[in-house]
């Protein structure tokens, strides 16, 4: 490497510099903001594997260097100051490292260079792929930190003669923080419509919205997440075929139920039925008193049923449920929108206690 030019090296340094830095970024948002080990791991073999270049070669760039010669040092860069949320964060840093990894990749080629440009190369191509999992999973974290309040199930079955898209928005009016379809009686032709209806109005007003059962209508309408009950396609089945931006919950009348379906992917549970209910008049009702155990063995959001209205949601809040699933306490009701608002704020008023 005696050839090598001293301004050869200094581009050599700046970009293993941006690589490692960035890498490291996003490194951290894996390790401490999802917890993944998988990913952490990923990023922490990747940032030694490129940025490591042999001691001797370490000290040939860092001779080069000259930091308070460099022209780009203070130039700013339009909207690089601007506030950034965590996936503007992930965006700006893979960036700089696929860009950095190009030109690592080019410079590579230089005679006498004894780097290795496929190495950069694979590296480019294998961030795009890592990129996309962190932002995906990412928002996964930010769906299911929505679930929360008030969770409204539009049965089709309750619907009364109603139109699905007035009720709906009648629930977003009245506050619903989550709503699920839940469809037996129409053709997958059908629900497709009905469920492409209603994402589009959760969506406008940012409402999560879930759809019951059916994972192919559920992926079909980039829904925000889909619920599995015991009798329907198995959760980590369903985990392995969504895309990691959904969010995934499962159903357990049982402390090992719940376990089971956290060890198998499961983002939240829904547990009940926490009263006898007309709507599922088979249900086994399970009582409050198994929601709370069902919360201090899992460590993930809790959604109740069953049966839940005006005069016991109380008490399913002060139990731990950290949304409140309901079907007939609203859809049951001649003006839906004040309902929704009635249960929505009970909520909020056993929060702020």
């Amino acid at each position: 490497m005696t050839g090598i030019s001293r301004d050869t090296l200094r581009i050599i340094d700046a970009n293993l510099n941006r690589i490692g830095e960035g890498l490291r970024v996003l490194e951290e948002v894996a390790r401490l903001s999802l917890n993944d080990t998988g990913l952490t791991q990923q990023l922490k073999d990747m940032r030694h594997g490129i940025t490591r270049v042999g001691d001797e070669f370490q000290l040939k760039l860092i001779n080069a260097r000259d930091a308070n010669g460099d022209v780009g040092a203070d130039m700013l860069v339009a909207g690089e100051a601007k506030p950034r949320n965590t996936k503007d964060t992930i965006i700006a840093n893979a960036r700089r490292i696929q860009e950095s990894l190009r030109v690592l990749e080019e410079i590579a080629r230089v005679p006498d260079l004894k780097l290795d440009t496929a190495k950069y190369r694979n590296a480019r191509f294998t961030l795009y792929t890592v990129e996309k999992e962190l932002l995906q999973k990412i928002s996964r974290q930010d769906k299911l930190s929505k679930l929360r309040g008030l969770y409204v199930i539009i049965d089709m079955a309750m619907l009364k003669g109603r139109s699905y898209q007035e009720v709906t928005a009648q629930v977003i009016l009245g506050g619903a923080g989550v709503i699920q379809l839940r469809d037996k009686e129409h053709g997958k032709k059908e629900l497709l419509a009905i469920a492409r209806d209603i994402r589009d109005l959760c969506r406008e007003k940012d409402i999560l919205f879930i759809v019951n059962d059916y994972l192919d209508i559920a992926l079909a309408v980039d829904a925000d997440g889909l619920h599995v009950g015991p009798e329907d396609l198995p959760v980590a089945t369903a985990r392995q075929l969504l895309t990691q931006d959904k969010i995934l919950g499962g159903s357990a009348r049982t402390v090992n139920r719940a376990l089971a379906l956290s060890a198998d992917g499961a983002d939240y549970i829904g547990v009940g039925a926490m009263f006898s209910t007309g709507t599922k008049e088979r249900a086994k009702v399970v009582g409050i008193k198994l929601l709370g155990k069902i919360k201090a063995a899992v460590n993930m959001p809790i959604v109740a049923i069953g049966g839940i209205k005006e005069d016991n949601i109380r008490d399913v809040v002060r139990a731990g449920a950290d949304a409140v699933a309901v079907i007939s306490a609203v859809l049951g009701a001649d003006d839906i929108e004040k309902a929704t608002r009635q249960l929505v704020n009970i909520i909020k008023g056993e929060r702020d206690e």
